[in-house]
């Protein structure tokens, strides 16, 4: 089943496989995923072509500094004629939700879309509304533009299972693009609602063995006390590491990698695939790592060459 779906999404998503099993993941694993990419490489694209081969109810929010939380969740409307208030459902009622340009959005907004993502659930005046299953938001940002965005808060990035930075196509594959255009292929439907479900039970079927787990821990451990597994030259950078969630995420995500892989067990590769697109967004780095022109993806690396794979 998930070899079918990959081959729909791959005759519209030419190359960005990171992107693909990114989607995937976070599907399979009842997450979110947030995507980090300069316009036209395909990220609105990937989505909905997700939503078309699945058959689920698919939305797009436009972000934008003047949008209001009751645009996205919803409002109570007075009908005259009835004398009665109407509830009014945003387009965050939906199973796929795609954010365009999340960072786009003020505080308020975040913090309303942050209680849809944990609980699952929309709160509109007095009345509670449970979302139906499944639920996946697919945040996009671009790291170019920077007026008139705004930061998203470490406990909104939280939420999002994993953040992929999408780049260029190679020339190959652009190429491809152009052909594809001509030949116009047409995405089905190869899954239902119950077909996903039936996967996600699936992933949590998968088996991990407890050193593969300890391995987890001790690299999510790395990242806030380096010196402790003899990682040299990285806590001078490190302002605030990985949190337990972090943890919890690798864990499910390799499962649900493993599964990719079509294996029922997990492998250190599979946490490996999947350990700095899950840190990425968690691991604060200090003024010094600016200074010294340090990425997040240089300390993962580091740590993942430092500790012993079991």
């Amino acid at each position: 089943m998930l070899n079918l779906i990959k081959s729909e999404l791959q005759k519209v998503i030419i190359g960005h496989e990171n992107l693909i099993d990114a989607m995937l993941i976070s599907l399979l694993t009842d997450s979110h995923l947030l995507i980090e990419g300069v316009p036209g490489i395909a990220k609105t694209t990937a989505v909905n072509t997700l939503a078309k081969t699945l058959g689920i109810d698919f939305k797009r929010i436009q972000f934008t500094p003047d949008l209001l939380p009751s645009d996205i969740t919803g409002v109570e409307i007075y009908n005259p004629k009835t004398n009665e208030f109407q509830t009014k459902k945003g387009p965050i009622f939906a199973n796929l939700v795609l954010a365009d340009e999340i960072n786009r959005a003020p505080a308020k907004v975040q913090s309303a879309l942050l209680e849809v993502m944990q609980e699952k659930q929309v709160t509109i005046a007095e009345e509670t509304f449970k979302l139906d299953k499944p639920f996946l938001v697919i945040a996009t940002q671009n790291p170019i533009d920077e007026e008139g965005t705004y930061n998203l808060p470490a406990a909104s990035l939280d939420r999002f299972l994993m953040k992929i930075v999408v780049k260029y196509n190679t020339f190959e594959e652009e190429l491809k693009i152009l052909e594809m255009i001509e030949s116009k292929p047409e995405v089905k439907q190869v899954a239902t609602k119950e077909d996903i479900f039936a996967l996600q039970k699936k992933v949590k079927e998968v088996h991990i063995d407890k050193e593969v787990v300890e391995y987890i821990v001790k690299l999510v451990y790395a990242t806030r006390e380096p010196f402790k597994f003899g990682i040299e030259g990285i806590s001078d950078y490190i302002e605030y590491g990985a949190s337990p969630r972090a943890t919890i995420s690798i864990f499910n995500a390799s499962k649900a990698k493993a599964l990719l892989n079509n294996r029922d067990y997990v492998t250190p590769r599979d946490i490996a695939e999947v350990f700095t697109d899950i840190i990425r967004h968690r691991l604060v780095l200090n003024y010094k790592a600016e200074a010294d022109e340090v990425k997040v993806e240089a300390i993962t690396q580091k740590i993942l060459e430092t500790i012993p794979v079991p």
